[in-house]
């Protein structure tokens, strides 16, 4: 596997960065109830399910409970961004796309929609960049505070997301100009968990583009190392962390 995969390198006249930077993690990563890779077997497996973030049924009801909360409590927020978007841009107020979820299941994401209808990219495959012409006024607003991102608070009801776990990718994401499973070997790994609406690696400064091959591969190594340790107190320091980072202090574009 790993000739095949610098060989892919080599044709393409690319380094292998992945190969040359010290790892926040590269441990194979256990389905939660199915069996186990390596060193994970009998009783460690057994313990390694329980502390699996989509084994746990106490994640699912916290998830449940603060998502149906957070929608009823920002309700009159939320009827005010759709009438903002109606009002200010032609189109439907939310915008859903496909993205990879649980065990590379595809599910549809919502969200506010932030950009012109016409210019929208339905796949998700362009990025978004600084300044991009194609986000409405009320969408730059929308995105630099994260209130875009609310709607996915039914998707975690619906048992698509978490409230926090690895940031769900479009089918086909190019980082670094490649697709991210071939800059990552390991990226699948991550979806060995329900995808969050925020992270572990967002709110450690891996947020935006992609473009710059070590900040993608560590998005990855810290969604993994997220799924390793993670617990009901790192999914609220994760979420109050974002509360003060993004829709407190607005750092989306």
């Amino acid at each position: 596997m790993a000739s095949i995969v610098t060989a892919r390198f080599d044709q393409a006249n690319i380094r292998p960065l992945w190969r040359e930077r010290p790892f926040i993690s590269v441990r194979p990563v256990e389905y939660a109830g199915t069996g186990a890779y390596g060193p994970y077997k009998g009783r460690r497996r057994r313990r390694t399910a329980r502390k699996e973030p989509s084994a746990s049924i106490g994640k699912r009801i916290f998830d449940i409970a603060l998502a149906s909360a957070a929608l009823l409590f920002l309700a009159p927020l939320l009827i005010a961004v759709a009438i903002a978007i109606k009002v200010t841009s032609p189109g439907p107020v939310l915008f859903h796309q496909y993205r990879y979820g649980y065990r590379n299941r595809s599910f549809r994401i919502y969200k506010f929609r932030s950009m012109r209808s016409d210019a929208g990219d339905a796949r998700g495959v362009k990025q978004t960049v600084q300044g991009d012409s194609r986000v409405t006024p009320v969408g730059r607003i929308l995105r630099k505070t994260s209130l875009d991102e609310i709607p996915q608070l039914i998707n975690v009801i619906k048992g698509d997301m978490s409230l926090v776990g690895p940031r769900p990718h479009v089918p086909g994401m190019l980082a670094a100009q490649l697709p991210y499973e071939h800059l990552v070997p390991y990226y699948f790994q991550r979806h060995t968990a329900r995808p969050g609406i925020t992270g572990l690696a967002q709110v450690s400064g891996c947020r935006g583009s992609t473009v710059e091959p070590n900040r993608a591969i560590s998005r990855i190594d810290y969604d993994l190392v997220y799924i390793e340790k993670w617990s009901l107190r790192m999914d609220i320091m994760i979420i109050a962390r974002t509360i003060r980072r993004e829709f407190l202090s607005g750092s989306g574009f």
